[in-house]
């Protein structure tokens, strides 16, 4: 992707989550000098801030997500079961515009659709491997109610509706009708080691440097 181009999400992407009330902490709109200051380094060790992905294959508008964490705990808590264990995104899924089919080995999440158009989820179970089981089906908790769907099968999820997926469960999901405003609250996120995905591609962008940013990513961290 080119920086103008992330520079342009970025934007487009704030002003869609402002207008359903949502506002995102002051660091987001930090300068890149600032956030790479001492002051920050807080905020660079957990991962917050700015995430555009195109999944390394340069199609976003196809294959892509805009993301915002604005909170994280660490591994360490994780491990000793107290502490920060919790983490909270924002995200953005253009009307058809996929995330990949990819399960985590650590992190348990809510995907929740706070608005737009409706949020649609395709779930496998794993098998004993960790693999994706083309017949199990997928048994997963919607706001308080167990739903049961086929291999592959699809999840709708309107806006305020939500799904928890616990580690290995296998899903992909993209917005229907028109963008999506999503929440994320998950245990501790670790977006370089715990995301496993069914083809052979990458997590983070490679950017094509043809301006300055505006404000970096997480992915442009040094530290």
């Amino acid at each position: 992707m080119k920086r103008s181009e992330i520079n342009d999400i970025i934007a487009e992407g704030d002003a869609f989550i402002r207008g359903f009330g949502h506002i995102l902490p002051p660091f987001a709109y930090w300068e890149p000098e600032k956030i790479a200051a001492p002051e920050a380094a807080l905020i660079r060790a957990r991962g917050l801030g700015w995430d555009i992905t195109d999944y390394g294959e340069g199609r976003f508008d196809e294959m892509g997500l805009f993301l915002f964490t604005t909170r994280n705990g660490t591994l360490d808590d994780l491990k000793t079961g107290g502490g920060m264990l919790y983490a909270e995104k924002i995200m953005i899924s253009r009307r058809d515009q996929l995330s990949p089919m990819h399960r985590h080995n650590v992190k348990a999440e809510d995907i929740i659709n706070r608005g737009g158009g409706d949020l649609v989820i395709e779930l496998f179970a794993p098998d004993a491997e960790g693999n994706i089981d083309p017949e199990a089906d997928v048994t997963v908790p919607c706001d308080g109610v167990m739903r049961t769907v086929s291999a592959g099968g699809l999840l709708h999820l309107k806006p305020g509706e939500s799904v928890t997926l616990m580690p290995g469960v296998w899903h992909a999901f993209w917005a229907e009708g028109a963008d999506c405003l999503i929440g994320e609250v998950s245990t501790v996120n670790d977006d370089r080691t715990d995301n496993v995905f069914r083809e052979p591609i990458g997590r983070f962008s490679q950017i094509e440097e043809d301006v300055d940013p505006v404000h970096l990513l997480v992915s442009d961290y040094a530290d």
